[in-house]
């Protein structure tokens, strides 16, 4: 079983409910047993077909009604979930339920969540209560182990008091490691090859574990320095934390400098309709540009946006390294005094850079909303005390006492 279904299954098995059976089970359904072969699926599930199909059931003479129509789509239903592998050991590990709400979350019905649980056995709900004494365990455990250290731990060493984040780590590159191991993921039969994207390319994985040992690497050294076990200067222990954000820089490079275009801008660029470029014009193209359909596709506005987080997260990187070489110069230049106040200063001004940035994005959208909606919104500048005196000489000139006709007057 995989490892995400066993955890899925030790955690949240008391708001499943109970298990399908009967009528209800995918393969009574289709009428095989729950080890049967995909090539006895396939011929159940053409069996079935002959005998539950709406065409073969009017060419009977069988009067169609709703219940036959909705047995077919069930069972039709059941042959795609027992057919496709992965969605085939999700149903056996968890059920129906249990799947369709791994592949719609959204639909999961609180009330029943609650139901299931209240009805489940003292066994399940006992593993989610140790769940949570476990998970504030793990948080709260090493804040609570370094205070005690720099209180009372005088003669312990920092190795053994970040015992907790050592295990963390491992159980990270575990996963890394896993990740790699798995190699390429396979193409579904559904989706054609022109149009298959690995969501995990293998490079991507590699980074990202390269990228965690580099923190662990830097944490390892921190803690040997603090245990004065090493007589290194603070610049080599950093190390592994700069090339952690150099790498990062490579990475976010090109997508800040990406230029957004549209077809008709390649179109006319080239002078040639999009249909006619060939293979290496494309593959260039794709290199420098990201290419849309036009500036009012939703496509340009996303790109815009990786482009714009890219740049902001480039901000933060030299930022985290300008303070670095503060930091540095601080900790191994003798006699060093500077105020650390100044050593904070990259923070001090990334923060400012991004409450700015924010009040931009919201000062674009509130003027956004006022063109779609100038009635709607357009009245939010305007004063409420002079709409309140508007509204009060209204209601006087109202009540105002009408003046009397000159007939009203001679009848006086």
């Amino acid at each position: 079983m995989r490892y995400d279904l066993e955890f899925f299954v030790c955690c949240c098995r008391s708001f499943l409910g109970p298990p399908n059976s009967g009528k209800d089970d995918y393969y009574e359904l289709l009428g095989v047993d729950a080890k049967a072969s995909p090539e006895e699926i396939k011929r159940a599930y053409k069996k079935q077909s002959l005998q539950l199909h709406p065409d073969k059931l009017a060419q009977r003479g069988v009067t169609i009604t709703p219940e036959l129509q909705a047995q077919f789509t069930r069972m039709k239903e059941a042959y795609e979930t027992l057919i496709d592998p992965y969605k085939r050991e999700t149903y056996d590990a968890i059920g129906e339920r249990g799947l369709k709400w791994t592949e719609e979350p959204f639909s999961i019905d609180p009330q029943e969540l609650a139901h299931n649980f209240a009805t489940s056995s003292v066994y399940d709900r006992m593993k989610i209560f140790l769940i949570f004494v476990l998970a504030a365990v793990a948080v709260l455990i090493l804040p609570i182990l370094i205070c005690w250290h720099v209180d009372h731990g005088d003669r312990g060493l920092w190795l053994a008091t970040l015992i907790p984040l050592w295990l963390w780590n491992g159980l990270i590159i575990f996963y890394y490691s896993r990740l790699i191991l798995l190699g390429p993921i396979t193409r579904p039969d559904s989706i054609p090859e022109a149009e298959w994207v690995d969501p995990l390319p293998m490079e991507k994985r590699i980074m990202s574990l390269v990228n965690h040992l580099l923190l662990v690497a830097f944490e390892f050294l921190i803690a040997l320095k603090l245990d004065d076990l090493i007589a290194a200067p603070w610049s080599v222990l950093f190390f592994p934390v700069v090339v952690f954000e150099v790498l990062h820089l490579v990475k976010k490079w090109p997508l800040a400098r990406m230029r957004v275009v549209t077809v008709a801008d390649l179109e006319a660029a080239l002078g040639k309709p999009f249909a006619q470029f060939t293979a290496l014009e494309k593959e260039l193209i794709a290199k420098r540009y990201s290419v849309v359909s036009s500036s009012d596709c939703p496509e340009y506005e996303l790109a815009n946006k990786l482009r714009a987080k890219a740049r902001h997260d480039i901000v933060k990187s030299l930022c985290r390294l300008l303070f670095m070489a503060l930091l540095l110069y601080q900790l191994d230049v003798v006699n060093s005094n500077a105020n650390w106040w100044f050593i904070f200063t990259p923070f001090w001004l990334m923060t400012a850079a991004m409450c700015y940035s924010n009040y931009q994005a919201f000062d674009a959208v509130q003027r956004f909303a006022m063109e779609r909606d100038p009635t709607l919104f357009g009245m939010a500048g305007e004063d409420p005390v002079t709409q309140y005196g508007t509204m009060q000489d209204e209601e006087n000139q109202s009540s105002a006492p009408t003046p009397l006709t000159e007939q009203e007057k001679g009848l006086g």
